[in-house]
């Protein structure tokens, strides 16, 4: 079986001096960037990692993010990426739980893993990207450095062993470590190369976080595997984003809701060049037909390509035709090759087309298990099949929807509402730049909807306005019983609202 990083070695020595990675003014040829991860991965064996030991990046975007995932397929060790906005006992849990042996990190966050080390007797390794460490930490030139310069052989691997190590949000539990394989990545990266026709021209904007598999998989790993040229952003901010766009001629990338919702809300977004783009990867809150044509009118060759996916499943299993974009709106598309959908009833029956249930999965690019967690792996499944704790239906063509979240689900006086198709209504509001809605007791109806609201710059507007707005558009039981206006929503890094935390709000 190839490791990941043969391939980059490939297009080394195919196309050594064609461009793979931009980043603040700097860029790096695929020659000089193989060069890097072949000096780390040796490194890393000469500090004693061997193999399947874990390596965790605690880092915002840069170049070295990818060269240590990289080095660490090229010397066998399985790499794991840590969410830079967690809290320091998340963190800690992470890396106890799946006995980190090294973590590279940068000068913000050094004082944080030094006060738990004495904790983590596994971490024998924590190298820093900035020469300013603390005494006992390496330092990433330095390591660098002692690699020599002999070309290091890629370790052979096989399709059941892990290729990386990601943690869930935690959005209802302790985080669980996702188990991906190389053969979960690879039939990801066939399903994605061939759904969006994705080539050695393409070139692709990364500006979610690489610790995501939005910023990782949907806006790099399949680029990469075509040879393509990256554009890295070390954080997300609207107009370095166009900026980058304009300047770097981009052609795909991915953004979170909350990104394209900062985007369409940027003053000067009609001053932008942005015709080469392509494909736009989404996925999450679905937008009225508004604000998708206020989108493709500032991207006016973009594929609007609204997307299903779960970290246990690398992300992006389902894609929305380009031409059903209007057609087929609030839809997430079909499944990519590899993949099969079914909508099943809490007994596993299937449910007939149009009707909603829960969504599962199978496919060889659906994880392996959780790390660990073998009683959480054994509930994930059901007959080979990976039971994602969403709600969705299929319609007649196959086009998959989702409905939400199966423990977000609003039962009140016995009906059944959709958090999300209320949001929707909400989102059509002129002057609501985001909303969420959860459901809280009530005497009367067991629950009731409660909306959350933030509203655009510099807009007023009053609860009862909003509420007033509603009518009509949605069954009486749907209309939310109450409105709160707040700054901003809690999200998770991939976008989504935590609706755990809006609960607590609301008691």
């Amino acid at each position: 079986m190839i490791n990941f990083s043969a391939i980059i070695r490939k297009h080394s020595e195919n196309q050594p001096d064609k461009e793979a990675i931009a980043y603040q003014g700097k860029r790096f040829t695929y020659k000089e960037f193989n060069n890097r991860i072949d000096l780390l991965a040796k490194s890393l064996n000469n500090i004693g990692l061997g193999r399947a030991d874990r390596v965790a990046l605690l880092l915002y975007n840069c170049p070295e993010f990818l060269e240590i995932c990289l080095a660490a397929n090229r010397a066998g060790l399985i790499f794991l990426p840590i969410n830079y906005r967690l809290a320091s006992e998340e963190v800690e849990y992470i890396l106890h739980d799946s006995q980190a042996g090294a973590i590279f990190t940068e000068q913000e966050f050094v004082a944080t893993i030094e006060a738990m080390k004495p904790r983590l007797p596994n971490l024998k390794h924590t190298i820093s990207l900035e020469q300013y460490a603390r005494s006992g930490w390496k330092t990433y030139d330095s390591l660098i450095a002692t690699g020599g310069v002999s070309i290091v052989r890629d370790a052979e691997v096989d399709l059941e062993d892990l290729h990386r190590l990601m943690y869930t949000s935690g959005t209802t539990a302790d985080p669980k470590g996702v188990m991906i394989t190389y053969g979960n990545l690879y039939w990801k990266n066939f399903g994605q190369i061939s759904e969006l026709g994705i080539s050695k021209d393409d070139a692709g904007l990364v500006a979610g976080p690489l610790y995501h598999v939005g910023g990782l998989d949907l806006s790099a790993i399949h680029i990469l595997h075509m040879g393509g040229r990256l554009v890295i952003l070390r954080k997300f901010e609207t107009k370095s984003v166009l900026e980058a766009i304009e300047r770097e001629r981009i052609t795909l990338t991915w953004f979170a809701p909350t990104m394209v919702n900062m985007i369409l809300n940027e003053p000067g977004l009609s001053g932008f060049r942005l015709d080469s783009v392509r494909v736009i990867i989404n996925g999450g809150e679905k937008m009225p037909e508004s604000l998708v044509q206020k989108l493709l009118n500032a991207f006016p060759n973009a594929w609007f390509a609204d997307a299903y996916g779960l970290t246990e499943t690398v992300s992006g299993d389902t894609f929305l035709d380009r031409q059903s974009t209007i057609r087929k709106l609030g839809s997430v598309g079909k499944p990519i090759l590899g993949l099969d959908v079914k909508i099943v009833e809490d007994n596993g029956n299937v449910v007939q087309r149009g009707q909603e249930g829960e969504i599962a999965l199978r496919g060889p690019k659906v994880f392996k298990g959780y790390w660990n967690n073998p009683k959480a792996t054994e509930e994930a499944f059901r007959d080979g099949w990976y039971l994602t704790g969403d709600i969705g239906k299929l319609d007649e063509e196959g086009y998959l929807y989702i409905i939400d979240r199966k423990k977000d689900m609003i039962i009140s006086g016995g009906e059944n509402i959709s958090s999300l198709h209320v949001e929707r209504v909400l989102y059509a509001h002129p002057k609501v730049l985001e909303a969420a809605v959860i459901g809280v007791p009530d005497k009367n109806w067991g629950h009731v909807p409660l909306a959350y609201v933030v509203l655009k710059r510099n807009e007023t507007a009053q609860p009862q306005d909003i509420l007033n707005f509603c009518k009509g558009k949605l069954a009486k039981f749907e209309v939310p019983k109450h409105v709160r206006l707040v700054e901003a929503l809690p999200r998770n890094p991939s976008g989504k609202v935590l609706k755990k935390e809006l609960r607590k709000l609301s008691v």
